[in-house]
């Protein structure tokens, strides 16, 4: 018989779960106070009887994962968790320090079906969604190992979260509550390709998380090279679904815009980005590419990453350049993937 794992479940739910275990609802909030402040084990709740304890120990699990490795960045501290799920299957989370606390990037998938040729993840095969618990277990499994309290969650990792839409919306509801992670809503923010449907769905949440969009490229075209999704949602239906959202939520859109080499970091290019976003409720975050076995990308320079920058600012367009952390350990941008050897290479 397969464990239940806690962590999937609604209060409601753990509630209903109680009761067919014989005993009473108020253990549940008992319980859900345990799982989230980090135990791995049913023993470690002291104040459940303990046939409770057993019985949940014979039909349940508390939630947390199992740590295959985890390397510390020597520039920066960086953590690359490297995590082994109940049926083997492997994904990876990584924890950053910033000056206003931690945060973390999980996963949201086993492997991606997405195929952008910039990815890391591209190569390791899609297996399977994660549940919210599964995602929900990587914060709290980092939490305990490193003895920190994570206040701000991206949703950056392996996996397209828009392509697990349910699961994603019931983590966000549980990282936001305060029977459970208690993290802010705008604390939080998720990562897409570009998968419209999943961007107009979101617009009808009323969720106040930050949505970054991955665009790479302001010509159809080069984009549909790099990113796949492209050929069926196209620039010009993506950048209709971030209007519509930006209008719906008056929450302010980041333009992801990896800079390549030669690729996609030329004042063309610059130009053109600069006028289809123009005027428009955002801001673009330049990343510099991270090197990834598979392909031959190569960052852009210095110089030309403030060159694209200076034409968006001359059309009044925010503009950031991301910090870099964990690149010596492959836990940057666009590094992660569901590879033991990956990570201990």
């Amino acid at each position: 018989m397969s464990c239940i794992n806690l962590l999937d479940l609604s209060q409601n739910q753990l509630e209903e779960f109680i009761k067919q275990l014989q005993q009473p609802s108020f253990r549940a909030k008992q319980i859900s106070k345990w799982l989230y402040s980090g135990v791995v084990d049913f023993e470690e709740m002291t104040n459940l009887p303990a046939s409770l304890r057993e019985q949940l120990s014979k039909q349940a699990i508390t939630g947390l994962l199992k740590i295959q490795d985890c390397r510390i960045s020597e520039i920066d501290e960086t953590r690359k968790y490297v995590f082994e799920l109940c049926d083997g299957n492997i994904i990876e989370s990584v924890l950053m320090k910033y000056k206003y606390g931690y945060s973390v990037c999980v996963s949201s998938q086993v492997g991606c079906k997405m195929g952008c040729s910039f990815c890391a993840s591209t190569g390791a095969g899609f297996s399977r969604n994660l549940t919210a618990g599964e995602i929900i277990g990587q914060i709290l499994t980092i939490n305990r190992d490193a003895n920190v309290k994570i206040g701000n969650i991206v949703i950056m990792g392996i996996g397209e979260p828009l392509d697990n839409y349910d699961n994603i919306i019931n983590f966000l509801k549980k990282a936001q509550s305060p029977e459970g992670l208690g993290i802010s809503y705008r604390r939080i923010a998720l990562s897409t390709c570009g998968l419209v449907p999943g961007i107009l769905k979101l617009n009808k949440e009323d969720l106040p998380i930050t949505l970054s969009i991955s665009l790479h490229s302001p010509f159809d075209e080069e984009r549909s090279e790099m990113m796949p999704v492209n050929r069926t949602y196209s620039i010009d239906k993506l950048l209709e679904a971030c209007n519509i959202y930006t209008s719906g939520t008056n929450r302010r859109i980041t333009f992801e815009y990896a800079m390549i080499s030669g690729v996609n970091d030329t004042l063309r290019h610059a130009t053109e980005l600069a006028k289809l976003i123009e005027g428009m409720l955002c801001h673009v975050n330049l990343i510099p590419i991270n090197k990834v076995v598979g392909n031959n990308y190569k960052r852009s320079s210095k110089e030309q990453v403030e060159n694209f920058s200076l034409v968006l600012n001359k059309s009044g367009i925010e503009v950031t350049v991301r910090r870099e952390l964990g690149r010596d350990i492959n836990a940057a941008c666009g590094q992660l993937r569901r590879s033991i050897t990956n990570s201990i290479e």
